[in-house]
Order: C-alpha cells, then structure tokens, then sequence
C-alpha cells in the first residue's frame, strides 16, 4: 500500500460534498454483486474500508440514496448524485467510502474482490483474494492484517 501523509480530501463530483480521512485504510475491495453494478454503472464498486473514527463529510450533507437500509445505507451528493460512502449495520467500526472521491485516488487497486458468483464473465482484477459471496466474518482480521502489510 502506498503511504500518505494525513488528513486526506476528497470530494463528489460537483463539490458540494468534501470528506477527510486521517488514517490509512483497513483493506480495499471490489464488489461484483448486481446491486453495485447498477449503482455504480459499471462492471464493479470500489470500496476503500476505513474505521469511522478516521472518516468524516466536511462539507454539505449527504443523502440517503440506494440501499436505505435495514442492511446498509448509500450516502449521496444530493445535487450531482455520486455515490460517496456507505455504513453497513452489524459493521458500525467501519466506513466503506468509494476510493475515487479522493484528491488522489491511490487507493481504488482492490485487495479483495467479494460477490464474483454475480461478476460479469469479462471481468479481470489485481485482487489478491476472491470470495463468491462476502469474506467471513472471523477471515477479516487476517485479511486487515495482511493489507496492512
């Protein structure tokens, strides 16, 4: 993983909404499921995973948008609409933020890659671990810890 100096910026498309990160994140991935493939009008979602302690919108006010709940909810830019973060339930340590609203968008190369039974057939990543549905729950220590290398 490429070291940065902290806090990082990053903001949506037309501006209005600015995030902060001051810490590193935990693990990047790539998700294939068909909800984030129509989301994210592509082939996959990128998700740079912080803790929420980490992460913070310094600018505007986001909108629930996709998935709004009772699983997860999709932060919005109300005026230009990019997809900025998302908090899943059951997971309240952590903020999955789309790695490309950063300044610099070093950390969009996917280490893991989740919901490939839903990949399109085409579709190659660098992703140093697949998993047809998400990791297990006692696999993501090991998988943060190795990131983290």
């Amino acid at each position: 993983m490429t070291s940065s100096r902290f806090p990082r910026k990053g903001a949506c498309r037309c501006g209005r909404i600015e995030i902060e990160v001051t810490a590193p994140p935990l693990m990047t991935a790539a998700c294939h499921c068909r909800g984030c493939q129509k989301m994210s009008s592509s082939a996959y979602s990128l998700t740079a995973m912080f803790s929420r302690q980490a992460f913070r919108v310094t600018k505007g006010k986001p909108v629930k948008g996709g998935m709004k709940g009772p699983e997860l909810d999709h932060f919005f830019c109300p005026s230009c609409m990019s997809w900025i973060f998302t908090r899943v339930m059951g997971m309240d340590d952590f903020v999955n933020v789309r790695p490309t609203m950063f300044d610099k968008p070093e950390w969009t190369r996917p280490f893991i890659e989740t919901m490939t039974a839903e990949k399109l057939p085409w579709v190659e990543t660098p992703a140093r671990h697949s998993y047809e549905a998400f990791p297990p729950m006692e696999d993501f220590q090991k998988l943060m810890r190795e990131f983290a290398e």
